[in-house]
């Protein structure tokens, strides 16, 4: 394993963010595609402070949104890991599964591999019990990553942080949970 990741997969290292990746982030949240299933693309300050709020997470709570790299060009392609989801909801708080490539690496099966190793990762180092997945209906693609890596359908529900006429209103909670884990 390379000293540059926390953990890796067959073709993806994942890292903690630095103030340097700053620039592939603002670029990858400003892609009206790879923001589709978000309320909007983020403009720079957004992205800015976005990035601040996963490097803190890593900081609070030792794992975050992981920065992901493909090990061939140790080029970054987008976010692969875990936060701690705290809007109001029955399921919450919780630790959700999340996940955003840049449109360019999409359909190559790095989501589905980056997120099955993230999920064993946070099963076998991290401990954890219960993990939830969830996204816009309209979001089939995350929707059947969320199914190749194991997660079970659990039950729709509205986003309360999503205004009520936007059709990315509804969204689908996926979860694991195993009693034989800590957490």
């Amino acid at each position: 394993m390379s000293d540059n990741y926390i953990f890796e997969s067959e073709r993806l290292g994942f890292r903690e963010w630095t103030e340097n990746d700053s620039d592939f982030f603002a670029q990858m949240n400003s892609n009206e595609q790879v923001m589709k299933y978000m309320l909007k693309p983020l403009n720079r300050e957004e992205s800015d402070d976005s990035l601040k709020r996963i490097m803190n997470h890593f900081d609070n709570h030792g794992y975050g949104l992981y920065a992901v790299e493909l090990k061939s060009t140790n080029g970054l392609i987008g976010f692969i890991g875990f936060q701690i989801a705290t809007f109001y909801a029955h399921f919450t708080p919780c630790i959700e599964i999340g996940w955003r490539l840049d449109s360019q690496y999409w359909n190559q099966g790095y989501g589905t591999e980056g997120a099955r190793r993230v999920f064993e990762y946070g099963v076998s180092n991290l401990n954890f019990r219960k993990m939830y997945s969830f996204t816009s209906l309209l979001n089939e693609p995350s929707i059947h990553i969320m199914e190749k890596i194991g997660l079970q359908r659990i039950e729709e529900f509205d986003h309360p942080k999503i205004p009520d006429k936007n059709p990315l209103k509804k969204h689908v909670l996926y979860g694991a949970i195993n009693h034989n884990y800590r957490k």
